[in-house]
């Protein structure tokens, strides 16, 4: 890429290229006697203390930065959410050109604006470790970019000289001297796009970076190698440009870290809190020092440099001032994740929110700050109020989350200790992939693992450094799946000739015959010049029906505009050219219809109810019931499930317009936002956009549609569940489904008064009278029950049996409970009995081995070996085991299988 670096602006302003004594990087400068490139760890961070230009804030210099390109015929963009809702690939939003990425980049799709500006919050989770301690990492930051979409054989917005003349020209309006820049050389990749990169330093910290993104990833061999990995030239070359907001704040103040420039208060609040004072009172020169030198050495070495000056200042100063910084620097990201809508659970981007939030939690009991983490989101929407109103809409949620979240960890950390101690009495070891799957699994984090390994045995556990960034980097994108299925790429191969189906059932959803032309017949599929067979796809059946001459249609697909119709029987009578009479099944598409529109109703209402954070997690529409999965963060209430009901049903007696219409798809962003995806992120420059009402809901949607919400009919929710942490599924019925649901629950309540014998009005307090007095009954049956079991014991130590001075008891037992034949070995086994008891009843079967006993007696072995008689299966400890069968009339022989076990263990 050596030739891709030669930019007429540098030969024009008296710069040179020099290759780095240090590092050997190529870079530009205009300073003749400069020999490195200004990066760390190349040079120190000599702004530190010496800030480059006037301080600014975050809001001046994000304001200064997009005037400056809009007075250059740039576009400014809004900033999208956190959380990457336009897209199927990745989670949360790690750069500005992540919003253009993929289908603009690879120009399927114009971009908003071009030349446009934007600044934009992003996450990123890779280097949770140095965050606090770099000094200079961040989970969340901004990067303020300005993008120009080219395109090959077409007009040229602008390309490099003109990138790198912004630039200059923006670092001089700030006051940067122009001798203390660097361009620095290096290739970018990401995203699955790549190409020739400057990196803009002053001062040994990297301001921004200007990518020329002309080349693409291919999964054969391509015309550049980059990393192990094939590219070749993209049909669009675009500027992608990000420069460092709060890295331009912190060039401008000098302090001693990014995060004493970005949220001091917090700083202030958090040491306030815990009783320390920051060391720049006590150690401000000594901290400068340490902070210029953060880029040219690590830890230890800096440790060893300053030992004999300052002691043990890293151990007791530094140490929580991390821990501080790294505090503040996660309650502000957390401030964004929660007020975008991401849910914390068990996947996807649930399961990095929750991550940030165990380990701020985590963070904070190391310092035993009592201060409640709600309390610094809250304080860090407060200061940046200014810059995004919009996060103080969402606190009231988000202080509900925090707390539930809070109340989850500490249960997390109770149960853990019990499961580190069961999994230690296996394993002397535990191994990082072990401690992976305990923190994935159980939320244990690794710490704490730690911490009852050492208690419990001195055992040490081995953390890694980056033990979090490697479980964000796990958990950080949906998997891809680049190549497709044989099957699926043989049918595209089939049909790339074929013209695309034109699809008759947006036009006429009510029709239920049509006449069409054959095109294709191979493999039982038919292929039409047009139909009204709808094919599957989000999350709503595929049509069936009748083609020709009764041929029937069971299946029904679409592979790149073309539809497939799979045939049950022979089609060897079906030709190209034919022309066929199709007919559907109406009253299965009427269903459907009207329960898809019944879930954009839903949803609609849940949001309503529940709060603006709800986004659909799946859904399946059925004939009878359909469900629909979203995200919430507690269990929905009876009342709240009542309430979604009855919004549902008042949408749908006013009977709103529903309306489905074409439109090009940066419109539809610009006009109705990202929730238009709630349904998933189709491809495509064109969305078919669904909307109900006066912009009630609004989705981008293939499905069958009603016209109007009337024609849904009545919507009855069914129940809900929580299927998953962070992820509640609600069932329902719509339309004559729904009426008969009504019948069927009608009739169990009028049944259920008619065995009672009452009036329906007075089943509920029946019910709960029959309840209380059946609660007395068992009570009194299990006092009775224990009463017997007593008399049993008394009986099975009359039958003991001494082997080789152990006392065995070995007994089937006629109608017994398992609680029964637990309280009787335990009883028995207190009283030194090895004690085997079956159940003649129901088969269970226990065996309990008191502790003085000798230890070749096993409770575990004995239960295996009687179950396996029983036809069952049992397991336990050394101790204590049980299990069953349901081979009843093996019971017998099953407690001689026991006793001969026991019997030869003790010989």
């Amino acid at each position: 890429m050596s030739g891709e670096y030669g930019i007429a602006y540098f030969d024009e302003n008296g710069f040179v290229r020099k290759v780095c004594s240090r590092c050997g990087s190529r870079f530009w400068t205009r300073d003749p006697e400069r020999d490195t490139c200004g990066d760390a760890p190349c040079d120190t961070y000599t702004f530190i203390g010496a800030p480059l230009f006037r301080e600014h804030s975050a809001e001046e210099l994000r304001e200064k930065f997009l005037s400056f390109f809009e007075s250059r015929n740039h576009k400014r963009l809004s900033r999208y959410p956190v959380v990457a809702r336009w897209r199927d690939d990745i989670y949360l939003n790690i750069a500005s050109i992540a919003n253009f990425q993929p289908l603009i980049t690879s120009g399927s799709v114009p971009p908003p604006a071009n030349p446009l500006v934007i600044s934009q919050p992003c996450i990123r989770l890779e280097d949770l470790e140095s965050i606090g301690k770099s000094g200079r990492h961040l989970t969340m930051f901004e990067m303020m970019g300005h993008h120009a979409f080219n395109k090959r054989g077409g007009d040229e917005i602008y390309w490099k000289n003109e990138t790198v003349q912004y630039c200059d020209e923006f670092l001089k309006q700030l006051g940067v001297p122009p001798t203390s820049v660097t361009y620095k050389e290096a290739p970018w990749v990401g995203g699955g796009n790549a190409g020739p990169c400057l990196e803009v330093i002053v001062g040994g910290l990297e301001l921004a970076t200007l990518v020329f993104m002309d080349l693409e990833a291919v999964y054969e061999k391509g015309e550049i190698s980059i990393d192990g990995q094939w590219y070749r030239k993209m049909e669009t070359y675009i500027v992608d440009t990000g420069y460092g907001l709060e890295r331009f704040v912190w060039a401008s103040k000098g302090t001693p870290t990014v995060y004493d420039a970005i949220f001091p208060e917090v700083i202030d609040e958090l040491l306030s809190s815990i009783g320390l004072e920051h060391p720049m009172q006590s150690y401000g020169n000594e901290l400068i020092e340490i902070a210029r030198l953060c880029g040219v050495m690590k830890r230890k070495e800096l440790e060893k440099k300053f030992q004999s000056r300052l002691g043990d200042f890293f151990r007791r100063i530094m140490a929580p001032m991390e821990t501080v910084y790294a505090i503040a620097d996660h309650t502000r990201c957390l401030a964004f994740m929660l007020a975008d809508g991401v849910v914390p659970s068990n996947a996807k981007e649930g399961y990095l929110a929750r991550l940030v939030i165990r380990r701020t939690l985590r963070m904070l009991n190391s310092l035993q700050c009592e201060m409640p983490v709600e309390e610094l989101v809250a304080l860090h929407i407060k200061l940046m109020h200014d810059s995004f109103p919009e996060l103080e809409d969402s606190v009231d949620r988000i202080n509900e989350i925090l707390a539930l979240e809070r109340s989850r960890y500490r249960d997390t950390l109770s149960k853990g200790e019990r499961i580190v101690k069961q999994m230690l009495k296996k394993e002397k070891e535990l191994s990082v992939d072990t401690l992976i799957d305990l923190y994935d699994t159980h939320g244990i984090p690794p710490e704490f693992v730690k911490e009852v390994a050492s208690s419990a045995g001195n055992i040490e556990v081995d953390v890694p450094e980056d033990f979090y960034s490697l479980v964000a980097k796990l958990h950080g994108a949906e998997e891809q799946h680049h190549a497709p299925e044989p099957e699926l790429a043989r049918l595209h191969d089939r049909i790339r000739a074929i013209p695309k189906t034109a699809r008759l059932y947006y036009e006429e959803p009510f029709s239920k015959d049509f006449d069409a032309t054959v095109l294709d017949c191979f493999d039982n599929f038919i292929v039409l010049d047009r139909t009204l067979f709808y094919p599957e796809g989000g999350g709503q059946p595929a049509d069936t029906g009748i083609l020709g001459n009764n041929l029937k249609v069971v299946a029904v697909r679409d592979v790149d505009g073309v539809i497939l119709h799979e045939i049950e029987g022979d089609t060897s009578g079906i030709s190209p050219g034919m022309h066929v009479r199709g007919s559907i099944d109406s009253r299965r598409r009427i269903a459907h219809m009207r329960h898809h529109s019944a879930t954009h109703i839903v949803i609609w209402a849940a949001r309503k109810v529940l709060g603006g954070h709800i986004w659909q997690a799946g859904a399946q529409k059925g004939e009878l019931r359909s469900r629909l999965d979203i995200t919430h963060f507690k269990r929905i209430t009876d009342d709240e499930r009542r309430k979604i009901e009855l919004l549902a049903n008042e949408m749908v007696m006013r009977n709103e317009d529903i309306k489905a219409t074409f439109m090009e798809r940066n419109e539809a962003e610009r006009r109705y936002g990202f929730q238009i995806y709630q349904g998933g992120v189709p491809p495509g420059k064109e969305l078919r956009i669904v909307e109900i009402g006066n912009c009630e809901d609004v989705q981008a949607c293939a499905g069958t549609h009603c016209t109007k919400t009337g024609e849904v009919g009545p919507i009855k929710l069914l129940r809900t569940e929580r299927i998953q942490d962070g992820i509640e599924r609600l069932w329902f019925s719509a339309g004559e489904a729904a009426v008969r649901a009504i019948q069927t629950r009608d009739a169990l309540i009028k049944k259920s008064a008619s065995v009672l014998r009452i009036p329906e009005e007075r089943l509920p307090a029946s019910v709960e009278r029959f309840f209380d007095e059946w609660k007395q009954l068992r009570k009194e049956n299990e006092r009775l029950r224990a009463e017997i079991a007593g008399l049993r014991v008394e009986q099975l130590r009359m039958r003991a049996m001494d082997m080789r001075g152990v006392k065995v008891i070995s007994e089937v037992v006629a109608d017994a409970t398992m609680k029964d034949l637990m309280r009787m070995a335990s009883q028995l086994s207190d009283e030194g009995f090895v004690t085997l008891l079956i159940s003649g009843m129901t088969g269970n079967v226990v065996c309990s081995v008191p502790a003085s006993a000798p230890a070749v007696v096993n409770a575990a072995e004995v239960v295996t070996n009687v179950t396996s008689v029983l036809g069952g299966r049992g397991g336990g400890t050394a101790r204590s085991a049980r299990g069953g069968g349901n081979r009843l009339d093996k019971v017998e022989a099953a407690k001689e299988a026991g006793l001969k076990t026991i019997a030869s263990r003790l010989a």
